[in-house]
């Protein structure tokens, strides 16, 4: 028999177990701010963060077995604080955090829950919570509030933030740089990829998959294994969130052209190991019509970028089948919109403020359709809650500019593309050059989205 040691005696009768964590994006705006003003981040951890919460129920624990009272063996124990696997803990520990901070004179983020500002004068001091772990940086007056906490918490000053959920992260005069390059190596090791020839783009431009090919079935688990790592190093690396993406489809019966799609990403990480993510804010989207042979879905992908850091990018299939490509674009338009009114939002707790974000299209038939109150037999059965895009173009929040075709930086998350078009894409080098100028002013406070 096989025992195994588990710290949750009791967990019944509760469900309200939810607590706030700092979703990636955020993470990212914060660096991606950081920079731009030029202070550092720095990093501290609580020691058993979850002992330090006050539990409001009343929770009895069973006498553990093998330790029971010879005297009292009919009752139970009365829990005072939080412990490690109680359901509540995690939320009580935010709580007692959240209302040190409040006491403290910070004010918490109108969206994200987990970020509070510390204004004094001209200076700001920004504090990001992700469980047990406090990233904080501003003025001179950090390193001072981070005393005041360690004595209400038992804390470790980690110093500047380097090493971040397995994001490897610099920061320098010049700016902020964010990459995985040790956690590509390990998950080479792992899968034994590590002395693979490297391969120079992710997918070859002949992939068409399909989930019922015919060939061997391979191992489900270790399939799945290689997907779930490669997801987690999408974090940084947005050159192979399509294929990633595209390949995690079929995870429900994995065949062998499959896994030497997967192992070519494997492949090519071996090529570009160090590659990782620089930091400015804009935003891009593109829409591959019927791109799915299974059931002709569209394939979009969105990035947002803040100043020259991509702070949020994503790529996968449309919920429904688009009749035509005008269709599929404004569908990813709209969805590339709720990215962009969420992070102005986030970024109005900064301090910056966006009117009209641009959001540079390549379908001009797509911009008619959201600036023109026209019914028509080919547009009429789009979704109402897709017309929230029109919405907020009249409102005045997001401006619908085109752009040419060969500038559109968010092909790289919809489709397989040449070596040379997906290394120039990749290095957003046409970003400066033929996009931005002469089209739309590049600044700080520039929220700009692009779509195709």
């Amino acid at each position: 028999m096989v025992v195994r040691n588990k710290a949750r005696l009791v967990a019944q009768d509760y469900e309200e177990n939810f607590a706030p964590v700092a979703r990636l994006e955020a993470i990212m705006i914060l660096l991606a701010f950081a920079a731009s003003k030029g202070f550092k981040l720095q990093q501290m951890d609580v020691k058993s963060a979850f002992l330090n919460g006050f539990i409001e129920e009343e929770v009895y624990v069973r006498q553990p077995p093998d330790f029971e009272s010879a005297t009292f063996l009919d009752r139970v124990y009365k829990l005072r604080k939080a412990l490690y696997g109680l359901k509540q803990a995690p939320r009580v520990w935010y709580a007692r955090l959240k209302s040190f901070l409040l006491k403290s004179g910070f004010v918490m983020g109108s969206v994200d829950k987990t970020l509070f500002l510390l204004s004094r004068g001209g200076d700001t001091l920004i504090v990001q919570i992700y469980v047990d772990v406090i990233i904080f940086g501003g003025s001179s007056h950090a390193l001072v509030s981070a005393e005041q906490m360690s004595r209400i918490f038992e804390m470790s000053l980690m110093g500047e933030l380097q090493f971040f959920l397995r994001l490897q992260i610099k920061q320098g005069l010049e700016g902020t740089f964010v990459h995985q390059a040790k956690y590509t190596r390990d998950i080479l090791k792992k899968f034994n990829m590590g002395d693979s020839k490297p391969m120079t783009t992710p997918m070859s431009m002949n992939t068409a998959h399909d989930a019922y090919e015919d060939g061997e079935a391979v191992d489900q688990k270790e399939f799945r294994g290689m997907i779930g790592s490669l997801l987690y190093l999408t974090a940084t690396r947005s050159d192979i969130q399509f294929a990633v993406c595209l390949c995690a489809r079929y995870q429900a019966s994995p065949r062998t052209s499959h896994r030497q799609a997967v192992k070519r990403i494997f492949r090519y990480l071996k090529f570009t190991p160090e590659l990782g993510s620089s930091l400015s804010l804009r935003g891009f989207l593109d829409a591959d019509h019927a791109g799915c042979r299974i059931d002709r879905k569209s394939t979009f992908g969105t990035c947002q970028l803040l100043e020259t850091f991509l702070v949020s990018w994503s790529s996968r299939k449309q919920a429904s089948v688009s009749l035509s490509t005008t269709e599929a674009e404004y569908i990813a338009a709209a969805s590339c919109c709720s990215q962009l009114l969420w992070m102005k939002a986030t970024l109005s707790d900064f301090g910056l403020r966006f009117e009209k974000i641009p959001l540079l299209v390549d379908s001009t038939s797509a911009i008619s359709v959201a600036k023109n109150l026209v019914l028509h037999s080919r547009t009429k059965h789009f979704d109402v809650r897709f017309h929230f895009l029109r919405d907020h173009y009249e409102k005045g929040d997001i401006d619908l500019i085109h752009v040419v075709s060969a500038n559109q930086l968010a092909d790289i998350f919809t489709k397989p593309l040449e070596f040379d078009v997906f290394a120039r894409l990749r290095g957003w080098k046409c970003v400066d050059n033929a996009l931005i100028k002469g089209e739309i002013e590049s600044q700080w406070t520039g929220l700009i989205a692009l779509l195709v």
